[in-house]
């Protein structure tokens, strides 16, 4: 069987949240989704679980931590540094905030960091592993 990765996020308005990140290209999963969460998948390997906070809540007591904490950034790969930017725009066209840490532009590997309606962190990255530098950091 495949390896998958299935990340679950608390958010406060499920249609809100499932427009964003239908904006930034994931795809709504009907299957797994109902009034009270929304299955969103990036690929044949990686979705998210959104959930309600009331759904949440049914799998941990823990605290939903408040929009303005940062918990965990989750980072997915762009076929192009196009991409990266039309990421970036579509988050703050439907609902994100763009640019919440300032790009990253290494040549072989461009990046840009926004976070959802919830202010849950993503990052959208391009790499060329064949720009990568081949030389070993010094110690």
């Amino acid at each position: 069987m495949t390896k998958k990765i299935f990340i679950s996020l608390p958010v406060s308005d499920l249609a809100a949240s499932v427009a964003f990140y239908t904006a930034i290209g994931f795809e709504k999963n009907p299957q797994f989704s109902d009034v009270s969460a929304a299955c969103m998948v990036w690929s044949e390997t990686i979705s998210v679980m959104l959930l309600t906070h009331a759904k949440w809540r049914t799998f941990t007591t823990r605290p939903i931590p408040p929009s303005t904490s940062s918990e965990v950034a989750l980072n997915v790969s762009c076929d192009s540094r196009e991409a990266v930017d039309a990421m970036n725009a579509a988050a703050a066209a439907n609902g994100g905030t763009a640019d919440i840490n300032p790009p990253e532009d290494h040549g072989f590997m461009f990046t840009r960091d926004m976070a959802d309606p919830d202010g849950h962190i993503w990052g959208a990255m391009w790499m060329d592993p064949t720009g990568m530098p081949t030389d070993s950091p010094k110690k």
